[in-house]
C-alpha cells in the first residue's frame, strides 16, 4: 500500500524492540519472584507493572498492523482508534488505581509517566485514526509517535520499577532483618 510505504524499517524496530522488553519485563518479574514483599505490594504490582507491559504490547500490536498487507489506509485507521479509545479507557481505569492504592504515595512524576503521558500517546492514536483518510501522511507520524511514545514510557517505567525495588525495597528489607525484635 503506497501510503505505508516507506515504514517497515520503523515498525520492524519498534515491533522488536517492544516484544524483546516485554519478554525481558517476565525474566525480571520471575528473578525478583523470591524476594519476600509485603501483601499489599501485589496491588501497587498491578498499578504500576501491567501497564508497562501493556504499553509494550500495545507498541508491538501497532508495529504488526502497519506491517500487515492491508489494501487500503481505512482498516488501519479503524484499529487506531479502536485501540486509542481502549488505550484511553485503560488510563482512565489506571488513574482511578493510582488514586486509591494504598502502598505508595505517586509523585508528579508517576502521575506523568504512569497516566498523562500515555493518556497523549493514546490520544494521539485516535486523533491518527480520525485524520487517516484525508491526511494518511500526517496520520502515519501521528501514529508512530504514538507507538514509539509507548515504547519509551514503558522503558522508564520498567526501569522506575526495578529501581524502586532494588534500592527502596531491599534496603527496608536489610534495615527490618539487622532491627533486634522485642523478644531479643
Amino acid at each position: 500500500m503506497p501510503a505505508v510505504e516507506g515504514w517497515d524499517d520503523f515498525y520492524i524496530l519498534v515491533g522488536s524492540s517492544a516484544g524483546a522488553l516485554i519478554g525481558l519485563q517476565f525474566v525480571v518479574i520471575t528473578l525478583i519472584a523470591d524476594t519476600p514483599i509485603p501483601r499489599a505490594d501485589s496491588q501497587a504490582g498491578a498499578t504500576f507493572g501491567t501497564p508497562t507491559v501493556v504499553h509494550f504490547g500495545v507498541a508491538l500490536f501497532l508495529s504488526a498492523i502497519v506491517s500487515a498487507p492491508w489494501s487500503g489506509i481505512g482498516p488501519i485507521a479503524v484499529i487506531w482508534i479502536l485501540t486509542g479509545l481502549s488505550g484511553t479507557a485503560y488510563e482512565a481505569y489506571l488513574a482511578r488505581r493510582l488514586r486509591i492504592q494504598n502502598v505508595y504515595m505517586p509523585v508528579l512524576e508517576d502521575w506523568l509517566f504512569h497516566v498523562m503521558l500515555p493518556l497523549g500517546a493514546y490520544t494521539a492514536l485516535v486523533i491518527s485514526g480520525c485524520s487517516a483518510c484525508s491526511h494518511p501522511r500526517r496520520a502515519l507520524f501521528l501514529a508512530a509517535a504514538s507507538s514509539l511514545s509507548l515504547l519509551f514510557i514503558g522503558i522508564h517505567n520498567a526501569w522506575d520499577a526495578v529501581t524502586y525495588h532494588v534500592f527502596v525495597q531491599k534496603r527496608e528489607l536489610r534495615e527490618k532483618e539487622q532491627t533486634p525484635t522485642a523478644k531479643e
